[in-house]
């Protein structure tokens, strides 16, 4: 990747698979909290209807939220892609023992959620793009294969 990747090409990436939502709440969406504003959900939805009982595989968070400030996301053009990966992967790709969450274009736990499966990236760019969009079309089928399998036969 020669480039940073922007919040809408990582949207419009995950837009173009199949069965993919993105819930994207604009500013004023009364629908959603005030602080989702801004922020994007990524969820397996065929039926094009937001999941309520089911996380999101992946998201994208514009500020920092009340728990979770060590990314640092407040500075303008400062954000975060998280994305649930399998155990494997998150092994593979994160060392716990070198973290800086402010640090951008690098894999890394979640500050918060990494002991879940969560790995995030503040802006990916040129060392960490590639593996974002990969990881978020790996998360979207592991979220499709547990759709699947919750589907009565």
């Amino acid at each position: 990747m020669s480039s940073n990747l922007s919040i809408d090409q990582i949207i419009g990436a995950v837009r173009d698979l199949e069965g993919a939502l993105v819930v994207a709440p604009a500013v004023g969406d009364a629908e959603f909290p005030e602080l989702a504003w801004g922020d994007a959900f990524f969820y397996y939805a065929p039926d094009g209807q937001m999941p309520r009982n089911v996380q999101p595989y992946g998201t994208i968070v514009t500020k920092n939220y009340p728990d979770d400030a060590a990314s640092d996301l407040d500075p303008a053009g400062r954000w975060r892609v998280n994305i649930h990966v399998d155990r494997a992967t998150f092994q593979a790709l994160t060392d716990p023992a070198s973290i800086d969450p402010a640090t951008p274009d690098v894999v890394q736990p979640h500050p918060v959620y990494g002991s879940a499966g969560w790995i995030a990236v503040v802006n990916p760019g040129r060392e960490t793009g590639d593996t974002v969009l990969r990881l978020l079309r790996e998360a979207h089928e592991a979220a499709r294969a547990r759709f699947d399998r919750r589907r009565p036969a």
